[in-house]
């Protein structure tokens, strides 16, 4: 079953191959959907500051019943932090957010502050975001340390003066929209890629190729787009904070086809209807 499976990192760190997300589940409501998570066996449960519920999902982790080391849980220094200082403050602050003595995991959240997505050169900021990551990386503070949403020329950026290479690269990954060549430049890095928001947004999951598929699967639309992403060798994030998604995310033990997997990776979908205006989708 894919939750008892895992990846290996650079580092020699295991992380699950399914993750629990938990974008917009608010935070008195974090801790009965990680700990619903747990009991359902999910062990990877991913976070951010940005999201504001921080707290709650370190109360879930503290009081799921389930030992510490067995799960991984992850993070995401603000998008915003741009200097050592204010980053290295921020990871503590997470730290006591949560009540934990050490995450699995810490990513800077993007590579430009979302008020300025895709726009201005912060590359010396995000230099020294990174050098308070590995800080806190060599301190023990941290377990694993990565990026999210970072293009080709952001690592590249990070690597001319990092002494650990990022170990995890969390982007966009669904049916319609697969950034082939960022995930084969992760893969030739040995970067693991971690995709956020798998299933896709509103009119995806209409998509008649995607239903005409999943009913020859015996799957619904959402496990086969979860199970694509695991296919193309990344960690899939779906989030929810239903313990019946949760169920049916992780009973994905099917195996796609080469061919339908080139017909998904092939596949654009523009047009996601009202769910356009995400954020993910709306740019700047």
């Amino acid at each position: 079953m894919v939750l008892n499976e895992t990846y290996t990192l650079s580092n020699h760190v295991q992380i699950p191959k399914l993750g629990l997300g938990t974008w917009f589940i608010d935070d008195d409501k974090a801790a009965r959907a990680v700990g619903d998570a747990v009991e359902t066996g999910y062990r990877n449960l991913d976070t951010a500051q940005a999201y504001g519920n921080e707290r709650g999902v370190g109360e879930g982790v503290r009081t799921s019943g389930v030992a510490r080391e067995e799960l991984f849980v992850s993070t995401k220094l603000a998008a915003e932090i741009k200097n050592y200082r204010d980053a290295a403050a921020a990871i503590d602050g997470s730290l006591a957010t949560m009540g934990l003595d050490h995450i699995d995991l810490m990513l800077i959240h993007s590579p430009q502050p979302w008020a300025d997505w895709r726009g201005g050169d912060y590359a010396e900021g995000n230099r020294e975001a990174w050098r308070a990551l590995e800080d806190a990386y060599k301190a023990g503070k941290l377990r694993s340390i990565g990026v999210s949403n970072f293009e080709r020329h952001d690592l590249d950026n990070i690597l001319t003066t990092s002494t650990i290479a990022p170990q995890v690269n969390q982007i966009l990954v669904q049916v319609g929209n697969t950034p082939t060549d960022l995930i084969a430049y992760c893969e030739s890095l040995n970067i693991l890629v971690e995709a956020y928001s798998p299933i896709g947004h509103g009119e995806i999951l209409l998509h008649p190729d995607l239903v005409a598929m999943a009913e020859r699967y015996g799957v619904s639309v959402p496990q086969l787009c979860i199970r694509y992403t695991l296919q193309l060798g990344a960690v899939p994030l779906p989030k929810t904070a239903n313990p019946d998604h949760m169920r049916g995310n992780a009973q994905i033990d099917f195996t796609i086809t080469a061919d339908d997997m080139d017909a998904l990776r092939s596949l654009r979908i523009e047009d996601y209807g009202e769910a356009g205006a995400f954020p993910v989708f709306s740019g700047k």
